[in-house]
């Protein structure tokens, strides 16, 4: 069996860097459409139900985008199309998301949206998924930790900017981040249209810049048992790789589930948490700690916590591959995990706004950790021709547990904790907590492939 050449740096750099633009869009939205749903009339305990929209389309769309992925060539390749044209309906929902207030008639504004959001994690998802499968289809398993973690630090950049560019036309550019009740910021707006610009130009420079193995190709570098095609329809053949999922996937799946239940609830909750805990303020109107100024002063910072998570993951994410090499992929996780957890459960006990950066640190180191470890883990033990479709399987333990905590998240911290968000932070923490515990409980193929590379 032939075995596949290295990549240069540039190389993994280049097929890497649509994920900037990806995440770019991804930040805007975690780090500003709770805002938005609120100034346009959504209760904190409502929060999870419009969120909602995002795991759903995720369910449902990306092992669909994995089995055809896996099964296309043409001029543009096997994963590059899907890179495009989510890229498209991604910068296209990035235009009119902020602008669902004057997109209103028979339909409020609200529910557009929830809709645009719903559209926007569709695309996103369309873009998202193929860039795991091509990292396990050009790179040797001895290359997937560094490819991960290049794909990361541009998640971290890309997140960095998009987080703190609504903060940044505000401070440096005087551009008003306020607004009048039921409108959305200019800078918010504009934020929008630069990550739309963005998305759309960090994608075409990765179809480009990167070309993909032919399907003869892939055929040389793995067994002729794993190329040989299926005869089953899509759905069967879709429920079938599910029933066959390897080991070390079902363990995945454990880890997957409360790092990303925690995740949700910090991007859901983290506005609400931090104006009503820390800044004390409100914007609904029948609060008694009514307070639209203040409100926005606590809003105005969050996305400069998320800018802060974003650039400790994208740093954290270089040396990820260097701590995995010294120690294992499970242990780099784990701790990164336990960093996570405590960042985000000592957000209870902070009553200073500015110390919650040190909190958002340990949630950075997690948050690399999770958008890398699992995949260059997870790739070691998938079979070539399947890295599409199960790549979109895996991430139904991402969606799954965000679709869990949009349902009951909100009516929990409503009912057990009087609707207090802070709570849900504590929660998230917790979550993190117990991921970090059962990683170590994974089958890694790693040391296995190792072996017999030195046989």
């Amino acid at each position: 069996m032939k075995q596949k050449p290295q990549l240069s740096f540039w190389q993994i750099w280049n097929m890497s860097l649509g994920f900037l633009g990806i995440q770019f869009g991804f930040a805007l939205q975690n780090a500003n459409v709770s805002r938005i749903l609120q100034t346009l009339g959504a209760d904190v305990h409502e929060l999870s139900w419009f969120w909602l929209a995002a795991p759903v389309t995720g369910f449902i769309v990306q092992p669909i985008i994995g089995y055809y992925s896996d099964k296309t060539w043409g001029r543009l390749g096997r994963r590059k199309p899907y890179f495009l044209v989510g890229a498209i309906l991604a910068s296209l929902a990035l235009i009119f998301m902020p602008n669902s207030p004057a997109l209103a008639g028979y339909i409020p504004a609200l529910f557009i949206a929830a809709g645009m959001l719903m559209f926007m994690d569709a695309s996103i998802n369309v873009s998202m998924e193929p860039f795991r499968a091509l990292v396990g289809d050009m790179l040797p398993d001895n290359q997937r930790t560094r490819g991960f973690a290049i794909q990361s630090f541009f998640i971290g950049i890309g997140a960095v900017v998009g987080s703190i560019l609504p903060y940044v036309l505000a401070n440096w550019l005087n551009i008003s981040n306020s607004a009048p009740a039921g409108e959305i910021p200019m800078t918010v707006k504009l934020s929008f249209y630069i990550g739309a610009l963005v998305f759309i130009a960090t994608i075409i420079w990765t179809v480009l810049k990167t070309k993909e193995y032919s399907p003869t190709e892939l055929a040389e570098f793995n067994d002729q048992e794993e190329v040989e095609k299926e005869s089953k329809s899509g759905i069967l053949e879709i429920l079938s790789d599910i029933a066959k999922m390897p080991k070390t996937m079902k363990q995945l799946s454990v880890v997957q589930f409360f790092s990303w239940f925690g995740l949700f609830s910090m991007w859901v909750f983290t506005t609400p948490a931090i104006t009503e805990h820390i800044y004390g303020a409100s914007i609904d109107p029948e609060s008694p700690i009514y307070n639209p100024k203040l409100y926005d002063e606590g809003a105005n910072w969050v996305p400069i916590l998320f800018g802060v998570y974003n650039g400790v993951a994208a740093l954290y994410a270089l040396i990820l591959p260097i701590i995995a090499k010294h120690t294992s992929r499970k242990f780099t996780h784990m701790i990164s995990l336990l960093a996570g957890g405590l960042g985000l459960a000592s957000m209870y006990i902070i009553n200073d706004p500015n110390v919650l950066i040190i909190s958002m640190v340990g949630v950075g180191i997690a948050w690399a950790s999770i958008l890398s470890m699992p995949y260059a883990i997870l790739t070691g033990a998938l079979p070539a021709k399947k890295m599409g479709i199960y790549m979109g399987i895996f991430n139904f333990f991402i969606v799954i547990p965000q679709i869990v905590n949009g349902i009951f998240g909100g009516p929990l911290i409503e009912i057990l904790f009087n609707g207090e968000a802070i709570y849900a932070m504590l929660i998230g923490g917790i979550s993190f907590l117990i991921a970090a515990v059962t990683v170590m409980l994974v089958e890694d193929k790693e040391k296995i492939v190792l072996q017999n590379n030195e046989n």
